[in-house]
């Protein structure tokens, strides 16, 4: 692995921000109240309803439409990636890759992703992947850290992200249509539209198409996405909106990179694989689309109502050959969740609040497979599986400020699921304000997240099958944030520490045949820090830091006898014992800064550094339980460096050009073994992280 000393990495940020300095020291102070972080900022995520960021008992994070412009990020979770809290984790960074979010340590099916506050997450896999959602259609991103299930339910244990996207806005058209190219013959036109058409109704319409060769072999991606939002408002009395959005998107899968000096392996005329990618056939399609139907409205002072009903339709097909002699498996799963979901918060007395909600969903699988023969074509064999399960929440949170120094909030949420019976959900939280300008936030609240669907009900085969009797993993979250802003909102600090754990944590094993199924373990738990900064604009540069501590450790089985099979058919007398270790996958430091300088004749400059230190991976050498062997991987430690330049010309064009991973370090983001079947060795090897790369774009804005 070639690496950049980090030396380097900071001498060269040092002169990116010397240059700025001298470029623009004799300039006035620059920049408008926009770019500050204000302790009066609204939030509507961590409540259901909007409240001042001073008022929420949770550590939060915001990012609008500027912040989205100025980064140059391409994706969510390339904008999200090491704020304070959030690891941005994907296998390897090709173009249908999966993206997901984790938030303190936790999995990423334990962080709740809302579009519009609709959970776009895949029944499934318990995951979102953000790398879906197009990031021309955004707005606003609010992410709010700590136990959400109070209000969201399953899988919001780590924290929320709630995706909010563009809307028209009164006497004002948007208008922005966009093209760029760059490395990797990546391309990506879109266009965006939104005004008033008569009255009090409006739209707002996106649509882009995005195409990429990939950064080595079968990583390629094709894809076409659109969004509409149809509103009619009415201010406080009543305002609906209709939102829906469908993409559709094809890619290579290429598997890790094998070992180096690996020999290209041929099935007859086909080549399997080659020293760039672990699987050279491999291929899947993504065709997603939900329609969303809000009604919310403020119709008295001290009365509130939100109600929405939704549905989505999520296909994926996954063309998979993993065997040595080409043959494989056709995949079709289809999840439709139909759901419906509403509040009334009410004021009886001033500073005092009462929040009325309940939800229900109906989720239907469909999971249809076929066996692929050594030519690729489908061999006779087919299997068909499907579940309905439907889930129904009620939860109540009241909260009061007696005093314009404190406020008090509590809540309960009864959680119903037709799988695995019910849970209860209470949460507390406290906010002191000594001063205006600053907040002291503790909350304390109970998490759960229920098996997937996979897990529950994935059909039999030779090498895996579901687990209808597992329990959902379920713990506590503790948070307390300290959050302040001075010189006139030019700085803004945030530190918390936070504390959660997880019981029956739900992981795949090997059974005593080396069929992979799920398991309730002991459980995990981490403790750790959050820092943050904001300082600027001052002489048109901004500074923000970021840093993340994780202590994050797992239980897992160790067998100690070796003459019996799985549970549940080990005698009484067998011995194993519960082995407390690193958790997986979980960086234990984390930082990142950014340095921008804005200039008065439409000259944004970035400059990002980003740090992720090791992480470890379990491997299981043997399929057969209980004759195991662990053995413990290695992802190094490494640093990234991005430049964004964007300038507005003549008031409407935009030109921007952005590089990414500017030293083009080398790095991994997930490990997985890899057997050479000309050799017939197994080796351990990394999804790479994508090099050096750059992209142009032109705009013009209305």
């Amino acid at each position: 692995m070639k690496h950049v000393p980090k030396s380097v990495v900071i001498l060269v940020l040092f002169l990116l921000v010397m240059g700025s300095v001298r470029f623009s020291f004799s300039a006035p102070e620059g920049g408008s109240p926009d770019d500050a972080i204000r302790m009066d900022a609204v939030i509507v995520t961590a409540t259901k309803v909007p409240e001042k960021r001073k008022d929420i008992p949770n550590a939060v994070i915001i990012k609008d439409k500027k912040d989205i412009q100025a980064s140059g990020a391409k994706s969510i979770g390339e904008l999200l990636a090491n704020e304070p809290g959030i690891d941005w984790q994907t296998y390897g960074n090709y173009g249908g890759a999966s993206q997901e979010i984790h938030i303190r340590g936790m999995r990423g099916n334990a962080t709740q992703v809302l579009v519009n506050g609709v959970n776009v997450g895949s029944p499934s896999l318990g995951v979102a992947d953000v790398g879906k959602i197009p990031i021309d259609s955004i707005e606003r991103i609010e992410i709010v850290k700590g136990s959400g299930s109070l209000l969201y339910g399953s899988g919001a244990m780590a924290g929320t992200v709630n995706i909010i996207t563009k809307a028209p806005k009164k006497d004002k058209m948007a208008l922005k249509i966009g093209a760029g190219y760059g490395t990797q013959n990546t391309y990506r036109i879109a266009a965006e539209n939104g005004m008033f058409v008569v009255g009090d109704f409006g739209y707002y319409l996106t649509a882009g198409r995005m195409e990429t060769d990939g950064f080595r072999d079968n990583s390629w991606l094709r894809q076409n996405d659109v969004s509409l939002k149809l509103l009619l408002d009415k201010k406080e009395t009543i305002n609906i909106s209709l939102y829906g959005d469908y993409i559709d998107r094809k890619y290579g899968a290429p598997g890790v990179v094998p070992p180096r000096g690996t020999m290209d392996y041929y099935v007859g005329s086909e080549k399997f694989y080659n020293s760039e990618s672990a699987s050279l056939l491999d291929h899947s399609r993504d065709k997603d689309g939900r329609l969303v139907l809000n009604v919310k409205g403020n119709p008295m002072e001290w009365f509130g109502y939100d109600i929405k009903g939704h549905y989505t339709n999520m296909e994926n097909y996954n063309h998979a050959r993993y065997a040595f002699d080409g043959s494989g498996a056709e995949n079709w799963v289809t999840n439709k969740v139909l759901g419906t979901d509403g509040h009334m918060d009410i004021h009886p007395v001033e500073g005092a609040k009462i929040l009325l909600g309940g939800e229900y969903k109906n989720f239907a699988w469909k999971n249809q497979s076929y066996g692929l023969s050594t030519t690729g074509i489908r061999d006779g064999s087919d299997s068909t599986a499907e579940a309905h399960v439907f889930t129904q929440g009620y939860f109540t949170e009241a909260e009061y400020r007696p005093f314009k120094y404190g406020k008090a909030l509590a809540g309960f949420r009864h959680e119903r699921h037709s799988a695995f019976g019910s849970e209860n959900l209470p949460l507390f939280g406290i906010v002191v304000n000594p001063f205006e300008t600053t907040a002291l936030k503790i909350s304390h609240g109970k998490h759960f997240l229920a098996p997937t669907l996979n897990d529950l009900y994935w059909p039999a085969d030779p090498y895996t099958r579901g687990n209808p009797d597992l329990e959902p993993e379920k713990g506590w979250h503790t948070d307390v944030t300290l959050e302040q802003s001075l010189l006139k909102d030019k700085l803004f600090i945030t530190l918390s520490y936070f504390r959660w754990n997880v019981d029956n944590k739900i992981q795949w094993e090997p059974d005593s045949q080396g069929v992979w199924r799920p398991i309730n373990l002991a459980g995990y738990k981490a403790d750790g820090i959050e820092a943050g900064l904001k300082l600027g604009p001052f002489y048109d540069l901004s500074l923000s830091l970021a840093y993340t501590y994780t202590n994050a450790e797992e239980e897992n089985r160790e067998y100690t006898k070796q003459d019996y099979g799985w549970p549940p058919f080990l005698p009484p007398d067998f011995q194993y014992s519960m082995v407390k270790r690193r958790a997986t996958m979980t960086p234990e430091n984390q930082f990142k800064g950014d340095l921008t300088y804005k200039s008065n004749f439409g000259l944004t400059a970035t400059a990002t550094a980003r740090y992720v230190s090791d992480q470890v991976v379990y491997n299981t050498e043997s399929t057969t339980y209980p004759n195991t062997k662990t053995v413990i991987y290695t992802i190094n430690s490494y640093w990234t460096a991005d430049l964004k330049i964007q300038q507005r010309l003549y008031k409407n064009w935009i030109l921007s050009l952005s590089a990414n991973n500017l030293f083009d370090q080398e790095y991994d983001t997930h490990l997985q073994s890899f057997t050479d079947q000309t050799t017939v060795k197994t080796t351990m090897c990394g999804y790479p992280g994508a090099g050096r790369s750059f992209f142009g774009s032109v705009s013009y804005e209305f």
